[in-house]
């Protein structure tokens, strides 16, 4: 397949790829949600975890294979719109924009607020404003200046945040109550949806973390392999997690909504290792937001340099840092913008509604690659068969399913909204040409 990314350097590998995807998805989600799946399912949560753990394993081998055959910039936006066609890409690439911007926004609230909790000053007003002014446009810097400096920090972000929640698995063990882990009933398959809808959003990011396919060297094995191989640790950590927390919290992990795991580390280090989990989930967020502003303004240069977005000057790349600076300033501005005037719960709920759609049109993209073996040979193939692609498609439908009913008419509505104003586009572009 013809690259598209001239100007994009190549520099990120198994590791760096690798780091990126665990850094995005091991965001602000699994810092707080422990509490409410709990509050759910009890003892049973793991059950949840491993359903959704299950789904982004599915998820992302699709992702995996879409990634070996497509390695152009712009991750399932590209995926979508080189398999399903040009009204399917304009679709998914704003579902992607979309719910990274709102998920960012989510994250970035939550950021704040944790720093609020120990600083006041920062809860409203002007400090918080200005506090969130330089967490984008920080991240602004940092990138445009270079893919090397962007994934640099990403790595360190990554390492950082890991070590508080290895040493809480690693030590929390000897604080853990078998009897707090008995699942005394198996949770109702309504109880589980409504659960893993909630639950979904610690899991999502493997789309945001590939999108820099088109600056990743030897891609048609080094994304399969970094897939791979962070689903894995995301799994295993997150399983971990939830079973030290109802271990040690047992029925009272529910009452710790807002910061479960540093009440679990209080219990297994005392005040310290309160503190040490506070600092973790601080740094685990900026880990997110550093990540995001790395990645997902790709998806904007994807979409202009395609002319899906017929601003011209978002597909451009700088010429001294070969970075899409324009792009990464729109995606961050918007952001900000979102950020100042939303909260976490409002924003972290669009988020998982539309990157499971998201998801649903990968699992589709990777269907019709199958049918296109000719044109798209080679790179890494799903053992099994049909069965992947489609047991996600059905798993995703049903997540969805439970959503509730103002929500699947808001998503109804802003695909309409779209179609409208692709067939504009469209109609404005045939006029162009004539």
């Amino acid at each position: 397949m013809k690259q598209q990314d001239e100007g994009l350097k190549r520099k990120i590998g198994v590791f760096g790829l690798s780091a990126n995807i665990v850094n995005i998805i091991i965001g602000s989600g699994i810092f707080v949600l422990p509490a409410i799946v709990a509050s759910y399912l009890g003892a049973s949560s793991i059950i949840a975890y491993i359903f959704c753990g299950l789904l982004m394993a599915m998820v992302m081998l699709c992702f995996a294979e879409a990634g070996s055959k497509v390695t152009d910039t712009g991750g399932p936006y590209t995926y979508i719109e080189t398999a399903l066609g040009d009204y399917a890409g304009f679709i998914g690439g704003f579902f992607a924009v979309g719910s990274n911007l709102f998920a960012d926004a989510a994250v970035s609230n939550a950021l704040v607020n944790i720093i609020a909790s120990a600083y006041p000053v920062f809860e409203n007003g002007l400090p918080r404003f200005i506090f969130l002014f330089i967490l984008f446009y920080g991240l602004v810097y940092v990138n445009v200046i270079g893919i090397k400096q962007g994934i640099g920090l990403v790595k360190f972000n990554t390492m950082v945040k890991l070590v508080p929640l290895i040493l809480l698995i690693a030590i929390g063990f000897k604080d853990v109550s078998i009897s707090n882990l008995y699942i005394q009933h198996m949770p109702s398959f309504k109880t589980l949806s409504e659960t893993s809808l909630i639950l979904f959003f610690a899991f999502q990011g493997c789309e945001t973390g590939i999108i820099v396919g088109g600056e990743v060297v030897n891609p048609k094995r080094t994304i399969p392999r970094a897939i791979l191989i962070s689903i894995t640790i995301v799994i295993v950590v997150y399983i971990l997690i939830q079973t030290i927390s109802q271990g040690v919290l047992g029925d009272a992990l529910p009452n710790f909504t807002s910061a479960p795991l540093a009440e679990t580390a209080r219990v297994v280090f005392g005040n310290f290792g309160y503190l040490l989990l506070t600092i973790g989930a601080v740094i685990s967020m900026f880990g997110y937001m550093s990540g995001t502003i790395l990645n997902s303004p790709r998806i904007v240069y994807a979409l202009a340099r395609d002319k899906v977005i017929p601003i011209k000057a978002l597909s451009r790349i700088h010429k001294s840092f070969a970075t899409p600076h324009i792009a990464i300033i729109i995606y961050a501005t918007i952001g900000f913008i979102l950020a100042v005037s939303g909260s976490f719960e409002q924003l972290a709920v669009i988020a998982s509604s539309s990157m499971l759609c998201l998801y649903l049109g990968v699992a589709l993209a990777v269907m019709k690659f199958r049918k296109s073996k000719k044109d798209y040979v080679g790179g890494f193939q799903i053992p099994g068969g049909w069965t992947v692609p489609i047991l996600a498609i059905i798993i995703i439908l049903y997540v969805l399913s439970s959503l509730p009913v103002n929500e699947i008419i808001g998503t109804i509505l802003f695909i309409v909204i779209l179609t409208i104003l692709f067939i504009i586009i469209k109609t404005m572009k045939k006029k162009g040409s004539d």
